[in-house]
């Protein structure tokens, strides 16, 4: 690659598959608060997530699961969770984690991060990375 086709400097877009096209627009939206950009029928919903374009985008069914799809890097992990819990937000809880009463999971290197689903069943995340600088 040149130094001209690297992706260093570019964006990142985000993309899930959706559904329920109004239960989506109702939690990415209202639940989560991102900003909607613009709705592309029969393509996508576009929302604003802090600067990055996520497009949820249209789909008759979803495939298979695969783990989180998506997570939201936040510096207090309590407090977001809190407030998601707040909106309605269901966090889930996996045994054999050692998680606390929020939900959220410590990891061995101290990084925390917690789970819930959107209505499509999209396995999304917030997590505190002290350890780790950008």
């Amino acid at each position: 690659m040149t130094q001209q086709t690297k992706l260093t400097k570019f964006d990142i877009v985000g993309f899930l598959p959706i559904v329920d096209v109004p239960r989506a627009r109702q939690f990415y939206g209202e639940t989560l608060g991102l900003q909607l950009i613009s709705e592309e029928p029969p393509f996508a919903l576009v929302f604003n997530a802090n600067g990055i374009m996520l497009r949820l985008v249209m789909a008759k069914e979803l495939p298979p699961r695969f783990g989180t799809a998506l997570g939201w890097r936040v510096q207090d992990i309590a407090p977001t969770v809190a407030e998601l819990s707040a909106a309605g937000v269901t966090f889930e809880r996996y045994p054999g984690m050692a998680q606390d009463h929020l939900g959220v999971w410590t990891t061995p290197t101290g990084s925390k991060v917690a789970w819930f689903k959107d209505p499509d069943g999209n396995l999304l995340s917030v997590s505190e990375h002290p350890e780790v600088e950008l």
